[in-house]
């Protein structure tokens, strides 16, 4: 009986041994396991700090293109039409209704331009171009010679401002074809506040081709700006004649269920 009593110790304290260095294993794995975790996230936080500076100077680097490339040519034809302007009151003549439509467009542009080099230097990403400019851009779009009906439907409210800014966009870019391919046309721009939805549109009568063509690099920057904030956009021929541009701009929680679907068309002008 000794000895079956002398085993029965034996085991147990065998037991309880392999318990102990089973309960030892655990723990020292438990903390190889969170030292491993800690280097992961501590490279995944290096890899987006360098991400983040090297994005960073990126945009620097396009700031500083953008100013050597553009400001100077933008402020001399700025100057020069200003100059002619001058010179037109000068000999008591009125300077040309093109003429002033250029001065007027070289000066926002330049402003523009400005606000898009701030930008750059930022990490914000607004630069103040929202709705309230858009009679602005309609005076200077019918002094060019095309005419422009605006309609707003809904109660006007106000928008986030990466909504606001996009609308904006939206109709300046459209306007912009309207005046370089649709010919001898009028153009309506249509703003419709919804529940949670903000609608924009764009329509002319012009001459556009009935077959989509190929989408330029301002319908692609558009629909990436409307799709960035998960609306939808659609581009193309109009039922009857002309281009139209359709845009849906979620501004609330209301909306963004609202947007699913096919994002339209990809066919465009420029």
């Amino acid at each position: 009986m000794r000895t079956d009593l002398g085993w029965r110790r034996f085991y147990a304290a065998g037991w309880l041994a392999t318990a102990g260095v089973a309960a030892v294993a655990f723990v020292l794995w438990r903390a190889h396991v969170r030292e491993v975790e800690q280097r992961a996230d501590d490279a995944e936080r290096t890899r987006e700090e360098v991400a983040r500076r090297r994005a960073v100077e990126e945009r620097l680097h396009i700031a500083r293109e953008l100013h050597d490339s553009l400001t100077h040519s933008i402020s001399v034809i700025n100057v020069q039409v200003g100059v002619a302007a001058h010179l037109a009151r000068k000999r008591g003549e009125e300077p040309a209704s093109a003429l002033l439509a250029i001065q007027e467009a070289s000066t926002d542009a330049a402003r523009e331009l400005r606000s898009t080099l701030d930008t750059l230097r930022r990490e914000d990403d607004g630069n103040g171009a929202g709705l309230d400019r858009l009679p602005a851009l309609v005076d200077r779009a019918r002094s060019s010679g095309l005419p422009i009906t605006v309609t707003v439907e809904g109660t006007p409210r106000p928008l986030p401002p990466e909504v606001d800014q996009t609308a904006y966009r939206v109709v300046q870019e459209a306007l912009t074809n309207v005046s370089r391919h649709a010919g001898e046309a009028t153009a309506s721009v249509c703003i419709g506040y919804g529940p949670g939805l903000l609608r924009v549109s764009v329509d002319d009568d012009g001459s556009a081709s009935r077959t989509p063509p190929v989408p330029g690099h301002g319908l692609i920057g558009m629909r990436e700006r409307v799709t960035g904030l998960g609306g939808r956009l659609r581009t193309g021929p109009g039922p009857d004649a002309g281009f139209s541009v359709a845009a849906e701009l979620p501004t609330g929680p209301a909306g963004l269920g609202g947007l699913g679907g096919p994002a339209g068309p990809a066919g465009g002008r420029a």
